[in-house]
């Protein structure tokens, strides 16, 4: 029987590679591998080219990689809850591509499906399409926008079993699952792992062939983002 486990996030992500580029899942601080994410900062892995939706907050999520200067390049759609982040990039220490939300989940999922480029009116007009080739389409202005794959992607879920299946739990399914097609080496941390045959098949939102490494997480602290409350 096929077994994919591996016993910790440092046995997952042993071979990681300075330089490598890397999708990270998560939405805001919901649903991010945290895991992970603490296990490259142990490594010290430097010049990382990270694609995510948003770069975490100053003391969490992928801030405390750019808090050590670990990550040259940000592909991101939403960064504005992080002071860090501003500051690396007016300085021009940080290469940042910001990409609007939907065009980066659609050439996230393009490059999880083998579809090289799309075009895609999101953008047209603006710094956006700057340098972009564009298309007319039914009176329409479009922009050609290339699929995104990575060297290694690092994705959260609910439950897993040890051929790799995974399940999400709520708005975690957000980025993850076009992020789990997309990797060339794909890590999960779960919260639950489970042998296989455990999961409901009709339930399983990634199926296993996708993941080739998981591993069961450890004290995830969920952080909210930001906490308002009544005086």
């Amino acid at each position: 029987m096929i077994n994919k486990e591996v016993a910790s996030a440092q046995e997952a992500l042993a071979d990681i590679p300075d330089g490598a580029v890397l999708m990270l899942g998560g939405f805001g601080l919901c649903g991010i591998p945290e895991n992970c994410i603490a296990e490259l900062l142990r490594k010290g892995t430097k010049n990382l080219t990270c694609i995510s939706n948003n770069a975490g907050v100053d003391n969490f999520g992928l801030g405390i990689l750019l808090q050590k200067r670990q990550v040259i390049k940000m592909v991101a759609s939403y960064v504005g809850e992080n002071a860090e982040f501003e500051k690396q990039l007016l300085s021009g220490e940080l290469v940042v591509e910001l990409i609007p939300q939907g065009t980066l989940a659609e050439r996230i999922r393009a490059g999880g499906a083998g579809i090289p480029a799309f075009y895609t009116p999101a953008g047209y007009g603006t710094e956006v399409g700057a340098g972009k080739e564009v298309r007319e389409f039914n009176g329409k202005m479009y922009l050609l926008e290339y699929g995104l794959r990575a060297d290694f992607a690092l994705v959260k879920a609910w439950r897993g079993d040890t051929a790799g299946n995974l399940i999400y739990k709520g708005t975690a399914r957000n980025f993850n699952p076009m992020m789990a097609t997309a990797g060339k080496i794909t890590i999960a941390e779960v919260e639950q792992l489970v042998p296989a045959g455990e999961l409901d098949p009709n339930h399983i939102h990634t199926p296993g062939i996708f993941v080739q490494r998981i591993f069961q997480g450890q004290a995830y602290e969920k952080r909210i983002e930001q906490r308002t409350v009544r005086t």
